[in-house]
């Protein structure tokens, strides 16, 4: 986690490992919803193993969000951020590892460490441009093209998500996805 961090900000080791040694080991079955719609998010969550999703339900039928896995933040980081109710549910698809932290030891450290709280900043504004090319892909490209991103951009999710899920999360109909990845080639 120290690597993964120091690539968002470098913050001073000893700050730095002061703010780590609050993170405890978490682990979680697959298929547990982890956050439900009306909950807040009461920990920041990193993946050590495992994947999650993040989705809304409407009329019982999963739109997926995102996808969550190592090396990264996992939860619902509007309502971790703002201890506001969640849209959204994370679920773990795989058997899943974590560090967390908790919302009330986090925003201390950041109080009292002005590196860690540039450190999170900047680890929002990384988010604030991901969602926003998610948002450019979604809107501006066809459904090959779209395809095409996902698979180059994370080729090891084809084997570990569901084709449902995937559709999903690429908004595809599932019978244009499994028409799709039967024609193109990763």
């Amino acid at each position: 986690m120290k690597e993964f961090l120091s690539k968002i900000h470098c913050v001073d080791d000893s700050i730095l490992e002061n703010y780590l040694s609050y993170w405890e080991t978490y682990s979680v079955p697959q298929k547990t919803i982890m956050t439900t719609t009306g909950s807040t998010q009461r920990y920041l969550y990193y993946v050590l193993e495992g994947v999650q999703k993040s989705y809304y339900l409407d009329q019982g039928k999963q739109h997926i969000i995102l996808f969550l896995y190592a090396p990264s933040f996992s939860g619902d980081p509007g309502s971790f951020l703002t201890q506001t109710p969640s849209k959204y549910y994370i679920e773990t698809i795989t058997k899943s590892k974590f560090l967390r932290i908790s919302f009330e030891k986090h925003n201390q450290l950041m109080q009292q460490y002005r590196p860690i709280e540039t450190l999170f900043r900047k680890a929002v504004e990384q988010l604030l441009v991901g969602v926003m090319q998610r948002h450019h892909e979604l809107m501006a490209f066809n459904i090959e093209t779209r395809f095409k991103i996902f698979a180059k951009r994370s080729p090891h999710l084809l084997n570990l998500i569901s084709q449902k899920d995937l559709a999903s999360y690429l908004r595809i109909d599932a019978t244009n996805f499994s028409k799709l990845i039967n024609t193109i080639c990763i």
